[in-house]
């Protein structure tokens, strides 16, 4: 019954997710485009078997790296069908279509409506189903357990925040992750979360994205422009979300740290020129990346507007404070920072991924700041202070190191049901 009412008024809200879609498409036109996607319909279907991954976006979709490529390897005569949600994450997945030709396919996931998800499923026939961290869509789910085909949660969290939504709706989610064939969740906290709403037997993993190896090339990248600045000292704020940047400009526009340059990478392209703007009604001279040109000597910002280009701000970078974290939006991953040896700094809202953060903190990879006067106060401190920054180098990549392996676990539990999969496929076909 519940999903019933879930999908009626879901059916009820299509004018407005038009009306959304339309509006995002103003400032980003890719939302305009494969709009047929979104309900079901798609380009002929690769012939060979397919698995199915979904990564929402782009944090998801650069941490699934890694299981991207341990499937592909273990299953050589199968496809990779790599569905997202937003143009972001779809850009962002680009990267595995050159990677592995002829091996990755990507689409928009249809939206949870009984057909779309029906025609989805159809249409592509994959031998599994995998949901990168926390997308639970329950119509999809329900369609693939009517197909016969196992999904998964994989790479799985669920913060207090989320697990107090999923519990209000639990007529709804419970349900769906009942229906799960594997929850593998990053931590036991995560595991024990996911389990009170409904996760059967969660199993502990780790974080996909602490074996994620940072592009050579983009560190490259990233050294050849510190070597190009020059020596002076470099702040990025990485992933910043709406309302961080302006106290970070105002921050920034009163350090007493020499010839500092802060670099600022927000989350959202769409933010991009309103960012710009911003640091420029605050006086500071400003430059885009966009526009090809390295910072010169009089420049106070670098405007990080570009993709995929993050392991090369973080490897140009002295300290990098991580975005979402100064305001309450949860913030962001710290693992990729800390693998490209980069100091971390977080804000006080990091519910997202309080676990990484937590251990970050505890072995010194990273530190917390609270509030934009701390952070003032942290960033001239490692700014000027070099032998407390490359201890805190040190630290993060052994950090990350130490938490590698969760690659393996996760396969170690999908491989199971791949096979049963393949045996059912195969007396199918013998009937």
């Amino acid at each position: 019954m519940a999903r019933l009412l879930y999908t009626v008024l879901f059916y009820a809200a299509q004018p407005l997710v038009w009306v959304r879609l339309l509006w995002r498409g103003r400032k980003q036109a890719e939302y305009r485009h494969h709009v047929g996607e979104r309900y079901g319909f798609y380009s002929p279907a690769p012939a060979a078997p397919i698995l199915w991954l979904h990564a929402v976006s782009v944090g998801e979709t650069r941490a699934a790296e890694p299981l991207i490529a341990a499937l592909l390897a273990h299953h050589p005569d199968h496809v990779l069908l790599l569905t997202h949600m937003t143009p972001t994450g779809r850009e962002t997945g680009r990267m595995y279509v050159e990677r592995y030709p002829g091996r990755v396919v990507q689409a928009y996931l249809p939206y949870d409506l009984p057909g779309a998800a029906r025609r989805f499923l159809g249409h592509f026939r994959p031998r599994i189903g995998l949901f990168m961290e926390t997308e639970l869509w329950p119509n999809l789910i329900a369609a693939a357990g009517s197909a016969g085909i196992p999904a998964a949660l994989v790479n799985g969290r669920l913060s207090a925040r989320s697990q107090r939504g999923y519990q209000r709706l639990g007529a709804l989610i419970r349900p769906a992750l009942q229906s799960l064939a594997l929850v593998a969740a990053q931590t036991a906290a995560d595991a024990s979360r996911l389990a009170s709403v409904g996760a059967c037997s969660p199993h502990v993993t780790g974080n996909l994205k602490f074996d994620v190896t940072p592009d050579p090339a983009r560190l490259a990248q990233g050294h050849n422009w510190r070597a190009e600045i020059g020596a002076r000292p470099i702040w990025l704020a990485a992933s910043t979300r709406n309302g961080e940047e302006a106290l970070i400009f105002d921050v920034a526009a009163g350090l007493a740290v020499a010839k500092l340059l802060l670099i600022v990478v927000p989350r959202h392209p769409q933010r991009f020129d309103e960012v710009a703007a911003l640091a420029r009604a605050r006086g500071l001279r400003l430059k885009r990346r966009s526009e090809g040109e390295l910072p010169d000597t009089e420049t106070q910002v670098w405007l990080g507007d570009s993709m995929g280009e993050m392991a090369a701000y973080y490897a140009a970078s002295d300290l990098a404070l991580i975005g979402g974290s100064l305001l309450p939006f949860g913030g962001q991953n710290l693992i990729e920072a800390a693998a490209c040896g980069c100091p971390v700094l977080v804000g006080p809202h990091t519910f997202n991924f309080a676990q990484a953060a937590d251990d970050a903190i505890a072995c010194d990879a990273a530190r917390r700041i609270t509030d934009a006067r701390q952070l003032a106060d942290v960033v001239t401190h490692l700014l000027t202070t070099p032998e407390d920054r490359i201890n805190m180098k040190e630290k993060a990549i052994a950090f990350s190191q130490a938490h590698q392996g969760a690659t393996a676990r996760t396969m170690a539990l999908l491989e199971p049901l791949l096979t049963k999969q393949r045996s059912s496929t195969t007396a199918a076909a013998v009937r």
